[in-house]
């Protein structure tokens, strides 16, 4: 009753020799999966694009066609210092985001209980207007609107836990009572917001959570703010539905963060708030690959994640 989304075509964003975020990365992660007996069980999902429709509840529609227009005919073109783009890498975003909905229909269907979505290129730095930090659109904020809307839902959580502030997603729902945005994250660091300062504004004070960290923390400070800071807001707000930024890039061996989160130590946070999401919201959990960038560990601590969602 977990489901798995993935695709070859994911691996249609080129970044160029040496970029951290590599169609590598789901090669490694598919490798791990498969090569395991204990995911057989597992219901596999191919995605479909997304259609306009669905982005532009998120996204302006200017900056949705400047995406599709900035795709060079070969090579690369870089958005900005960090996010090159290839011939085919907004059709691959916009793939994953339409993968992620039709995911999320299956669990509203009763098909599957959750789901973890091996996607490219990542999402949670891209904001209303911006591509930055090797996002170009927000997945799970398009899946919130999209659970939002086509399923009525009233009350979501994004629980984000990757290394690096999820400083797009925050910008779309900062004034959103609807959304319950958490971020744990190490601070200072890229992209230099997410101080525990930034909690929401107007209608959506308070629905903004940060977790900043200092450098160099692992399980037992993200275990204790995981069971005695995020549990209780979320017992407060009640989510009908929990959307997982997973990134994996917090974990000791990654090259980008400076943390010490252990490959046992994701699978206890997935444990975390599965139990979270089985006693508000009936088990609903969309989780979508963000970072992770040492492609052993990240394919270990993906494994011990999904394991932890079968559980």
């Amino acid at each position: 009753m977990t489901g798995f989304l993935s695709s070859l075509h994911f691996r249609e964003h080129l970044t160029g020799q040496g970029h951290p975020e590599t169609p590598s990365r789901l090669d490694f992660i598919d490798r791990q999966i498969h090569r395991n007996p204990l995911f057989s069980p597992l219901i596999h999902l191919s995605p479909q694009p997304i259609s306009d429709e669905w982005l532009f509840k998120v996204h302006p529609a200017d900056y949705i066609r400047q995406l599709e227009s900035s795709a060079p005919k070969e090579g690369l073109f870089y958005l900005d210092p960090d996010t090159p783009v290839s011939p085919l890498s907004f059709q691959t975003a916009r793939l994953a985001a339409g993968g992620i909905c039709r995911a999320a229909d299956e669990i509203m269907q009763n098909k599957i209980r959750n789901v973890f979505c091996a996607v490219r290129p990542p999402g949670h730095h891209a904001g209303i207007s911006q591509a930055m930090g090797f996002c170009l659109i927000n997945h799970a904020a398009i899946t919130a609107r999209y659970l939002q809307e086509k399923h009525h839902l009233e009350r979501i959580a994004i629980i984000d836990w990757d290394v690096h502030h999820g400083n797009g997603t925050q910008e779309i729902f900062y004034e959103d009572p609807s959304v319950f945005y958490f971020s744990v994250h190490q601070f200072p660091f890229y992209p230099g917001t997410g101080s525990s300062r930034e909690t929401g504004r107007g209608k959506g004070e308070g629905f903004t959570l940060n977790a900043p960290l200092d450098r160099g923390k692992g399980d037992r400070e993200y275990f204790d703010l995981f069971e005695n800071v995020l549990y209780p807001r979320l017992e407060i707000f009640k989510p009908q539905w929990i959307i997982i930024s997973a990134g994996f890039d917090a974990h000791r061996d990654d090259p980008l963060g400076q943390m010490e989160i252990s490959t046992e130590g994701f699978g206890r946070l997935t444990s975390i708030v599965k139990k979270t999401a089985e006693q508000f919201c009936s088990g609903r959990i969309v989780s979508i690959l963000e970072g992770g960038y040492n492609l052993e560990a990240l394919a270990e601590s993906v494994e011990k994640h999904i394991s932890e969602l079968m559980a």
